[in-house]
């Protein structure tokens, strides 16, 4: 693993989100006060000159309350023999389920954030919260989107400034 600088970070964002998902975890590891949970929506770019990945969490979820709590956040990405642990981690909650014995996964410190990082993952990225928002069904352009909302439980969205990446070596753009 090593340190990757934003403009070096090379992957095929659909993929990361669609097929290899990513966990997400936010409070503070030293502290022993933090959640995660699997995401496979959000996107990776440029906002207002910075880096930024931005992730949705509903309020239902109980990693919302760590999110809203705390002003960082990781994401990780694992190979794909993880596939299972991170399919486990997003079909449980942490309110009723150590997901850390119950996964296997070790979460460790972060090289800049509080957010914990995940010893396992193949790419973690450290953001640092800088915007929020809430949807607004009454903004779906695309017929169909509300029906992913059949509880009303529309995401928050969270904008984080990218602040440190580390990654294998395949996610390292070669110059």
């Amino acid at each position: 693993m090593q340190t990757i600088p934003f403009e070096k970070l090379t992957l095929r964002p659909h993929f990361l989100w669609n097929n290899q998902w990513l966990v997400l975890a936010s409070g503070d590891f030293k502290a022993g006060h933090f959640n995660f949970m699997t995401v496979g929506w959000g996107s990776l770019g440029t906002m207002w000159s910075l880096p930024f990945a931005q992730v949705v969490v509903r309020p239902t979820r109980y990693t919302y309350e760590f999110m809203e709590k705390y002003e960082t956040f990781t994401l990780c990405a694992f190979a794909r023999e993880y596939r299972k642990k991170i399919s486990l981690i997003g079909s449980t909650s942490g309110r009723q389920t150590d997901k850390v014995k119950a996964s296997g996964l070790t979460p460790c410190e972060a090289k800049v954030v509080a957010a914990p990082v995940f010893a396992e993952a193949e790419l973690q990225i450290e953001c640092r919260k800088i915007y929020f928002s809430d949807l607004e069904p009454a903004h779906f352009l695309k017929g169909g989107i509300a029906d992913n909302y059949k509880e009303n439980d529309y995401h928050r969205i969270y904008f984080g400034e990218i602040v440190a990446i580390t990654g294998a070596e395949k996610y390292l753009a070669a110059d």
